[in-house]
């Protein structure tokens, strides 16, 4: 189509849009509904989703956790429900022997009383190595810090905190450089853990737990018991699967199980679970789109609707125009035109309205467990995207059968339309 070709049916399109104002604002505005509510509820799917991945990981990022099983097999001469039972040459062994892991930290464990002052709290405090804290996500606060290898090569009596613990302990003091009394031994605050949520855990959120050197836990208490170890493989995927099956086996050699025996040790690979919870934010991101999609969809048959109308109120026009020669695309284009002209146009207003709400969202005070697990909403470039392509498909399919209609219309039969 030319140029001339063109403006000729822009100064058309500008004319009707002239003659039917209320009925182009409305269809304008049926559209920016339907965008509108697409974009809020993709948004919403998007805080969801990246709050459920970023939630999933407050337990740790693709870590392992090992703890001693009783054997379901005879093996070698022994029989079966034989007990395992952990100690710290085990994780000295499974660091040197796998060169699939990367990282691993003992832990030992205790309910034992934390005390400041008059306040105790009957807390769970755990025995640890310098890895665990970035194993297990536990970030300090700024001006704290975690353990380190000094710290348990002196045994030194030092506790990182968790968040709410810190709290019932210090109120709103703060609790880096001051001491508290575990199990009637004076420790130094060294760290207090940055709040986070969790969506999988053991023994109890970190929140409420303390961490000091797994040396420390065993100078203290003589009758203390590896409860359990944490590793973390170099990659995921089949690295990660490696490294599991070379702990059954490297431990089954030591204490004398078929390293088939899935049930001689428990192992939590958290791979599965963020797998899992990845899914289902992704199933609920795409059961919003499409309601936002149907909604939209239905914003496009009133526009449909409303270009059949005017396809029938131009039946006169279009006879002359094909009488007068007009060709099939100079009778099409006005109505594609019209149309798409209308869906851009409501799209944006629909956009721009949830990019403000979206706004003054982020902006609320919102607080408590509740926001922080479903996130707020979160507009990107994959919604950006999705959403001109639906608004584009729902343009084109809107004007371009209305219009076909039109184009095929005989012309000596539209002279004669009343």
């Amino acid at each position: 189509m030319s140029a001339a070709e063109l403006l000729l049916v822009w100064r058309l399109f500008r004319q009707d849009a002239a003659r039917n104002r209320k009925r182009i604002g409305l269809t304008v505005m049926a559209i920016g509904w339907g965008t509108l509510s697409i974009v809020l509820l993709l948004s919403f799917g998007e805080g969801m989703k990246r709050s459920f991945h970023r939630n999933s990981r407050g337990m740790g990022e693709g870590i392992g956790v090992l703890w001693p099983g009783a054997t379901t097999r005879a093996y070698a001469g022994l029989p079966s429900g034989r007990t395992i039972s952990f100690t710290d040459e085990d994780a000295e062994l499974l660091g040197a022997r796998i060169p699939e892991i990367t990282g691993i930290s003992r832990e030992y464990a205790k309910r034992i009383p934390v005390a400041r002052g008059t306040k105790t709290v009957n807390a769970r405090v755990r025995g640890v190595d310098p890895s665990f804290g970035e194993m297990r996500n536990i970030i300090p606060q700024p001006g704290g810090r975690f353990l380190d290898d000094l710290d348990s090569s002196l045994k030194r009596r030092v506790v990182v905190l968790g968040d709410e613990l810190a709290t019932d302990l210090f109120a709103k003091d703060d609790p880096i450089g001051k001491t508290v009394l575990i199990n009637q031994s004076t420790f130094l605050v060294v760290g207090v853990m940055q709040p986070k949520v969790m969506m999988g855990m053991y023994s109890g959120p970190d929140k409420g737990q303390a961490s000091i050197p797994a040396p420390t836990f065993k100078a203290m208490f003589t009758d203390a018991h590896l409860q359990n170890m944490v590793y973390k493989p170099v990659g995921g995927g089949e690295l990660a699967d490696q490294a599991k099956a070379q702990i059954y086996r490297v431990l089954g050699r030591k204490y004398r199980f078929d390293p088939d025996d899935q049930r001689a040790l428990g192992i939590w690979d958290t791979r599965e679970n963020q797998r899992i919870t990845g899914n289902i934010a992704l199933g609920i991101q795409m059961f919003l789109g499409i309601i936002g999609g149907l909604t939209l969809f239905v914003g496009g048959m009133g526009v449909a609707n409303i270009m059949y109308a005017v396809v029938k109120e131009r039946t006169r026009e279009i006879g002359v125009k094909m009488a007068l020669g007009a060709k099939v695309r100079q009778i099409m284009s006005p109505f594609v035109l019209e149309a798409l002209t209308m869906t851009i146009l409501g799209g944006t207003l629909g956009t721009v309205v949830g990019l403000v709400l979206m706004q003054i969202i982020a902006a609320l005070p919102l607080k408590g467990e509740a926001f922080e697990f479903l996130g707020r909403p979160t507009f990107s470039p994959a919604i950006a995207a999705a959403t001109s392509l639906i608004l584009g498909t729902v343009g084109l399919l809107a004007g371009y059968f209305p219009a076909r209609r039109a184009a095929s219309v005989n012309p000596a039969e539209s002279l004669r339309y009343e």
